[in-house]
């Protein structure tokens, strides 16, 4: 985030606090308002399981039960989460499984482009393998050192700080590797495709040539 020339950090232009950076058209939130389309789904870890599948480097499925995903290497990012409903919450440190790290244990075929995230009642969301690459990218069970709750995505959200949060679908159970793009859930019901709140791509009519497939 950008800080003014001749401020000092945490200052604004007035002399008081500073705010912050925030994407086009977003306002600051104070607390995490739950937003989800559809019920929460209740946790049976028994039954639990996360899959990668699709154009795999080895060709297979590899799965993991809920134990075996969390004890995977585990990590913190603080990092922003901005809702297509225009508001965003600011430093958060969320604390999971890299998608990095994914990728490492279940490598993906050299002509994969893009991924499909699958979440609980058949929920997806597609994002670029670019952006499921990134550092900052995170398979989350935990905000601020506490679990996440069910509302909030408990057992497994994923976080993709610079995208729309929509790209993070809550209560994930797999991902699919693909070699061509297609519309996850909303991206099919007038969403942008690739969903860059700094850019404010909102709504699939914004698109550009090139930034989705044909609706």
């Amino acid at each position: 985030m950008g800080q003014p020339l001749g401020q000092e950090p945490g200052e604004g232009a007035s002399g008081g606090p500073a705010q912050p950076d925030l994407p086009p058209g977003q306002r600051l939130q104070r607390g995490w308002p739950v937003t989800h389309y559809g019920p929460v789904p209740r946790f049976r870890p028994e039954r639990w399981e996360f899959r990668v599948f699709g154009a795999t480097a080895d060709g297979g499925k590899h799965r993991w039960n809920h134990e075996e995903f969390t004890a995977l290497p585990y990590t913190t990012v603080v990092a922003d989460l901005h809702c297509v409903t225009k508001f965003s919450m600011i430093g958060a440190e969320w604390g999971g499984i890299p998608a990095a790290a994914l990728l490492d244990l279940a490598p993906p075929a050299p002509e994969v482009t893009h991924v499909m995230v699958w979440a609980e009642y058949g929920y997806s969301a597609n994002v670029r393998l670019s952006d499921f690459a990134a550092a900052t990218t995170l398979f989350a069970t935990h905000k601020d050192g506490e679990l996440l709750t069910a509302e909030h995505g408990f057992p497994l959200r994923l976080i993709i700080p610079h995208l729309y949060a929509w790209k993070g679908p809550k209560w994930v159970r797999g991902v699919e590797y693909m070699t061509a793009d297609r519309r996850g859930f909303w991206e099919e019901r007038g969403y942008h495709n690739i969903g860059d709140p700094w850019r404010e791509q909102r709504y699939s009519y914004q698109e550009e040539p090139g930034e989705g497939p044909e609706l």
